[in-house]
């Protein structure tokens, strides 16, 4: 068990209170579901220093390093969530994603994303890659 749950609960607790923000919310869950699956997360929210661009979270999973794109609706009543990591959020990501690789070396990366609707989780690994390119 990990002792740190219940302030992870809290603090997500008082964020959705202040905020109820759906999309935090759904990071939120993402962000609980990856560690138990045994990811370490290295980032949340990061921003390149220069230019547009954010990685939702930034995880390892062994020695792959994995940028999460997360997309949250609060209901199946709309499109699928991972339906709207289109053309021009891929090359955000990847520019973000080039930005975070310059500061690490690292052998393997991959995007993944997480959507999230009501409180299904659906993850797909491997979900888009540089085109044309390896990370």
């Amino acid at each position: 068990m990990n002792l740190l749950a219940p302030l992870y609960r809290l603090a997500d607790a008082l964020r959705h209170h202040k905020l109820a923000n759906t999309g935090q919310r759904g990071e939120d869950l993402a962000h609980r579901y990856l560690r138990k699956s045994g990811y370490r997360i290295a980032a949340r929210n990061w921003r390149p220093p220069s230019g547009p661009g954010e990685l939702d979270i930034v995880a390892w999973q062994g020695e792959t390093l994995v940028f999460v794109e997360v997309k949250t609706r609060t209901s199946a009543g709309h499109s699928s969530p991972e339906r709207n990591v289109d053309r021009e959020k891929i090359r955000a990501l990847q520019r973000a994603a080039r930005s975070y690789l310059r500061y690490c070396k690292v052998e393997k990366a991959r995007f993944d994303v997480i959507a999230i609707t009501g409180d299904r989780i659906e993850h797909f690994e491997d979900a888009m890659a540089l085109e044309g390119q390896k990370l």
